[in-house]
C-alpha cells in the first residue's frame, strides 16, 4: 500500500496552528500593585459599557485562584491546588500563572471570544504578561498605579496583612518600564474618571477587532 502523507501534513498544520497566536480579537490586560484599583476600575467599566454596543462581543473574564472567597477581595472562583491542577491538566484555563504563593487561571473559553474577534478584559498579572502576549496576538496592557502613600493605606484599609507584607508589595509597585505602547491610568482621585480611560481603551480595542474581522 504506497504510504499517503496526507495525513502527517494534517497533523504537522494542526500542531503548527495550534502553536500560533491567537488572532482576530484582541486581549485588555489590566496589570497594576495591589491597591491600585484595579476591581473598582473593572467593576465601573463594566457597568459603563452595559448599555453600550460596539458590535463587538466584550468579555470581561473572571479569574480562577487558588484563594477563598473574601468579600473584600476581588470577586473570583475559587478552587484548592489539587483541583486547580487538575483543571489545568485538563485543559481547562488559557493562561496559568503564579503569584504570592497562588494559583491564578483564566478560563479557557476567552480563546474562542478571542478567535471570533471578539475583546475579552481581565485583571491580568505582570507575572502573566509574557504568558499571554505568547498566546494572543493583540494585547494591549493598561497598567493602572498611584502613588505609594495612597497604595499603602488601601492596603491598610482591607486588613488582611502584616505591615512587612504591605511593605513587601510597595516594593514591587514600580510600573513595567519595558512595556512600549502600554496605556498608563492613574487612580487618585475620582474613580469615575479613572474608568472612562479603560472604558476609552476598550471601546478602541473594539474598534480595531471589528476592522481585523472585515479583512
Amino acid at each position: 500500500m504506497p504510504y499517503d502523507a496526507s495525513e502527517d501534513l494534517a497533523g504537522l498544520a494542526t500542531e503548527v496552528l495550534a502553536q500560533q497566536p491567537i488572532g482576530h480579537g484582541v486581549f485588555i490586560a489590566v496589570v497594576g500593585p495591589s491597591g491600585a484599583g484595579k476591581d473598582t476600575l473593572l467593576n465601573l467599566s463594566r457597568e459603563m459599557l452595559h448599555n453600550r454596543s460596539a458590535g463587538v462581543e466584550t468579555h470581561f473574564a473572571r479569574r480562577v485562584i487558588t484563594r477563598a472567597a473574601d468579600a473584600s477581595a476581588e470577586d473570583h472562583d475559587t478552587m484548592d491546588e489539587a483541583a486547580f491542577a487538575a483543571a489545568e491538566a485538563e485543559g481547562a484555563f488559557s493562561v496559568t500563572w503564579r503569584a504570592h504563593g497562588l494559583s491564578y487561571g483564566l478560563p479557557a473559553e476567552i480563546d474562542r471570544i478571542i478567535a471570533d474577534g471578539g475583546v475579552v478584559v481581565a485583571n491580568g498579572s505582570r507575572a502573566a504578561l509574557a504568558a499571554i502576549s505568547e498566546r494572543f496576538e493583540n494585547v494591549v496592557v493598561v497598567q493602572v498605579t498611584a502613588p505609594r502613600d495612597i497604595l499603602a493605606e488601601r492596603l491598610a484599609s482591607r486588613g488582611r496583612e502584616t505591615r512587612a507584607d504591605i511593605l513587601s508589595r510597595l516594593e514591587r509597585a514600580t510600573l513595567v518600564a519595558d512595556l512600549p505602547g502600554s496605556v498608563i491610568v492613574e487612580n487618585t482621585g475620582d474613580a469615575e474618571e479613572a474608568a472612562r480611560k479603560l472604558v476609552a481603551v476598550i471601546e478602541k480595542a473594539a474598534a480595531r477587532a471589528a476592522l481585523s474581522g472585515l479583512v
